[in-house]
C-alpha cells in the first residue's frame, strides 16, 4: 500500500537553489569562516526575498528533496557496511543541532529528527512535515542546517569536500538528459 508521504507524490521543488545555498555554506565553513559573513547573508536574504511566496515554497521543497537524496545515499552507504542509517546519522545530527542553540532552537530539533527518520525510511520529508501544518519561521534555519549537516556528513565520509554537491549536480544533470 502506498503512503501519502511517498516521494512520488512530493514536489521536487527548486533543488538547484537549495543546493546553491547549501554549497555556499559548505564553502564558507571549509574556508574557515565560522561566523556568517554579513554580505553573504544579505545576498542570501535578497535572493530569498526575490523568490516570492511560491518561490519560497519551491526552495523549501528543494531543501527537503536534498535531505531525502542525502539520506538515501547515506542509507545505501551504511547498508553496505551492515549498519542502519537512522542509528548512525540521526543521533549524530541531533547532537550537533543541540550544540547550535543560536541557529537551531531546541523545540524544532524533534521536527528535524522526524524529517531525517522520514527520509531514512523512504518517505518524503516535505510531505511528512506538511501533515502537521505549514512550515514555521523558526524551522527555516534548522531546515537549512539539517541539509547542510547531511552534506557535510557525506563529504566527511567520502573525504571529499565537494562530493555531496557533485552527487546532486550529477543527478540533476542526468534527470535533465532524460
Amino acid at each position: 500500500m502506498s503512503s501519502p508521504c511517498d516521494p512520488q507524490h512530493a514536489p521536487a521543488g527548486d533543488v538547484s537553489a537549495a543546493l546553491m545555498m547549501i554549497d555556499s555554506r559548505l564553502k564558507a565553513v571549509y574556508d574557515g569562516k565560522t561566523e556568517t559573513d554579513p554580505d553573504q547573508q544579505a545576498l542570501t536574504d535578497q535572493f530569498a526575498a526575490s523568490l516570492g511566496p511560491g518561490g519560497i515554497d519551491d526552495l523549501l521543497d528543494g531543501a527537503c528533496t536534498l535531505i531525502y537524496m542525502f539520506m538515501q545515499w547515506l542509507r545505501m552507504a551504511y547498508e553496505d557496511h551492515d549498519k542502519d542509517v537512522i542509528e548512525y546519522v540521526v543521533p549524530n545530527l541531533v547532537a550537533t543541532m543541540r550544540m547550535m542553540p543560536k541557529s537551531v532552537r531546541p523545540e524544532v530539533i524533534p521536527t528535524m529528527a522526524g524529517l531525517l527518520v522520514a527520509a531514512g525510511t523512504g518517505l518524503s520529508p516535505n510531505l511528512w512535515r506538511k501533515q502537521y501544518g505549514y512550515w514555521t519561521e523558526d524551522e527555516m534555519t534548522p531546515l537549512e542546517a539539517t541539509a547542510f549537516l547531511l552534506a557535510e556528513h557525506i563529504n566527511r565520509l567520502t573525504d571529499d569536500p565537494d562530493f555531496a554537491t557533485r552527487m546532486i549536480t550529477e543527478a540533476l544533470s542526468a534527470s535533465d538528459e532524460d
